[in-house]
């Protein structure tokens, strides 16, 4: 990705950051590090930057203005609630899943200081959006729906961050969860009255449940 910033520190300095998070990940960026690549002193560095922190949040803020949310289109005629939603998740992961490190570093900046900023340019980006199908529906069910998959959201980055959720995986997640939110479960969970416990059967934990723990495997330690 060319860049230029020659003849701006400040801007060196945030460019810089980008490479080292797209190339090498949140733990290449060390104040001295950016210092000496952007050919700037580590007085300037810390001026414009107190802490690692800092200087990352302003670098993903940057990359999410440049790569992400740019060009997110109103609910078209006819689109469903589900169909508009996953529409704009995979339009806001997309970018993500070509810059997996950048994603890892933004978990890294929402975590910390000020990570709120990420989350207000987030959501001031995809509200024009999805704000007015949300404002058809009941507000308990539009607040219910949020409130899942926003902290779906956070729980498959956190997964990814940690190494243990391939990329790859979070967007189907979340298609899956918006698909059952939004559509009519309850043939399904009416099955469920109709079975007694002796009718039951064994219960078979399996992958596709999406997380990475099971209720124990016969390898498991006692």
């Amino acid at each position: 990705m060319a860049r230029r910033g020659e003849g701006d520190p400040a801007r060196r300095i945030t460019e810089v950051t980008l490479t080292l998070l797209e190339t090498e990940g949140y733990e290449a960026v060390q104040l001295r590090t950016v210092a000496r690549l952007a050919h700037a002193s580590l007085s300037t560095v810390y001026k414009l930057y107190a802490t690692r922190d800092e200087l990352v949040l302003a670098a993903v803020a940057q990359w999410m203005a440049t790569n992400t949310y740019t060009e997110l289109e109103p609910p078209r005629t006819g689109e469903s609630l589900a169909e508009v939603l996953i529409r704009v998740i995979r339009y806001v992961f997309e970018p993500w899943e070509r810059y997996p490190r950048m994603l890892a570093a933004y978990h890294h900046a929402r975590s910390g200081p000020g990570g709120q900023r990420l989350d207000n340019q987030g959501f001031a980006a995809i509200l024009p959006v999805v704000a007015p199908m949300f404002a058809t529906l009941d507000k308990d069910y539009a607040a219910d729906l949020a409130l899942v998959l926003s902290n779906m959201v956070f729980a498959l980055l956190a997964r990814f961050a940690h190494g243990d959720l391939d990329i790859a995986d979070i967007v189907p997640a979340l298609e899956r969860a918006i698909t059952r939110l939004t559509g009519d479960n309850t043939p399904h969970a009416a099955a469920a009255l109709r079975v007694t416990t002796a009718d039951s059967g064994d219960f078979a934990w399996n992958s596709g449940f999406g997380s990475p723990y099971s209720p124990g495997t016969a390898t498991d330690e006692s």
